[in-house]
């Protein structure tokens, strides 16, 4: 589907720390009962090269235990009703456990079972993927000291829910779902507190993994929001709001999906023509979008020396246009004892939006000072003096911010330098 050759160069400089990798039983067992990971060696050893770290999705089929798969790499057959793909499917993943044991420890179990196209031949059944993860997790377990089982990488509510009141939640240790909006921030507050309400009904205190999502950058092609009119501009306003929305709401990882375009196959292996095309980087030429680096900035902002916080900033005055408070989105960081502080409109990204000007007021904060405050724009990599900043009391009054519906971020000049 994609050249990871050409990619690596732009990974080694996002500034990303992880990476959801897919295994790909039917390229790893070729022949029955024996293994090839040469290829997945070479994913794994290259990213941790870079500082990446990878885990793993452990998924999809073989057409060597299901010859009824109608496509070449069995994608979403499941080997869960026939005797022999079930052992062949523990032989397999204790295989890879063993030889990946000392480099991955992250091992997300299946992609949306939820899903028709990936849990075949049967309809989805959240009690036959519990019982998957049941039968998968000790075989991870036995052989990968520390190991944490991942899932259910799913976003559909009735069916999560039915996952952890089947005892889901015993078996895994990352809470994975996946959510695909045109606008991210769509419902995405309410779901994710009704995501944490599931897990405190059962007394559990999982984290949560956004695993996958992402935004095509033209009309058109495959993969999920495709019928929508995209392009590079849009996609890259989509991806930053994305980001910050999973960071705002205290989302433990953040991943988007994809490192590259994607060209779909054939069921003989050959391209098709149907281009997903989520990717930071083209697959056309392998050169990189404007999403790759409005996410390169959003790598350097918001890395593990940045937390979220609970600091206060108002909005004291909207202009001449008329705003709604309520609908604007504010959150607070602090990197290094300077503070961040993101704000955007959440309306329809695929809808022009006028940018207006607004006048915050940032209260002084014990621990997080700001001596010389400067604008971020994370969709440009670009920073902006405040000339109109003045300190009033313990507080900065900066007048005639621009407001549009992409995050901008007022913090310290110094965090800049840092980054």
């Amino acid at each position: 589907m994609f050249d990871p050759e050409p990619v690596y160069p732009f990974l080694a400089k996002l500034g990303a720390k992880w990476a959801r990798v897919q295994t790909g039983w039917c390229r790893c067992e070729p022949v029955k009962g024996r293994y090839d990971f040469g290829w997945l060696d070479a994913i794994v050893d290259r990213l941790r090269t870079m500082g990446i770290q990878p885990w793993f999705n452990l998924g999809y089929g073989n057409r060597l235990y299901t010859p009824e798969a109608t496509n070449q790499f069995a994608v979403g057959w499941m080997p869960l009703w026939k005797e022999e793909a079930r052992q062949a499917w523990l032989r397999f993943v204790q295989a890879l456990a063993e030889h990946f044991r000392d480099r991955v420890k992250h091992w997300e179990i299946w992609n949306e079972p939820n899903h028709p196209n990936f849990w075949k031949p049967h309809e989805a059944n959240p009690a036959e993927y519990v019982k998957f993860v049941r039968m998968t997790a000790p075989v991870i377990r036995r052989a990968v000291a520390g190991a944490k089982i991942v899932g259910p990488a799913v976003w559909s509510p009735p069916y999560f829910k039915a996952c952890f009141e089947l005892g889901l939640g015993e078996l895994v240790d990352k809470v994975s779902y996946h959510w695909y909006r045109a606008s991210p921030e769509d419902r995405y507050e309410t779901s994710i507190a009704a995501c944490r309400e599931v897990l405190a009904r059962h007394n559990l205190t999982l984290p949560l993994w956004q695993g996958e999502s992402g935004c095509p950058s033209q009309s058109a092609g495959a993969g999920a929001l495709a019928k929508y009119p995209w392009t590079e501009a849009l996609q890259a306003r989509w991806v930053v709001r994305r980001t910050l929305s999973d960071l705002r709401l205290r989302v433990e990882l953040s991943s988007y999906f994809h490192a590259v375009d994607m060209l779909y196959p054939n069921p003989d292996g050959t391209p098709d023509g149907r281009l997903n095309s989520k990717g930071l980087v083209r697959r056309s030429n392998y050169t990189p979008k404007p999403s790759y680096f409005a996410y390169q900035c959003l790598c350097a902002l918001f890395d593990a020396e940045t937390r979220w916080a609970d600091r206060p900033l108002e909005i004291s005055a909207v202009g001449q246009q008329p705003l709604d408070r309520s609908a604007l989105l504010k959150v607070a960081f602090v990197r290094q004892r300077r503070p961040l502080y993101a704000y955007w409109l959440p309306t329809d990204p695929r809808k022009p939006l006028k940018t207006r000007t607004v006048d915050l007021a940032i209260p002084d904060a014990p621990g997080a000072a700001i001596d010389t405050p400067v604008l971020i724009d994370p969709l440009t990599a670009t920073v902006h003096r405040l000339p109109w900043a003045r300190r009033s009391g313990r507080r900065w009054q900066i007048a005639a911010v621009p407001l549009s519906d992409c995050p901008l971020i007022v913090t310290d000049r110094s965090t800049v330098k840092d980054s």
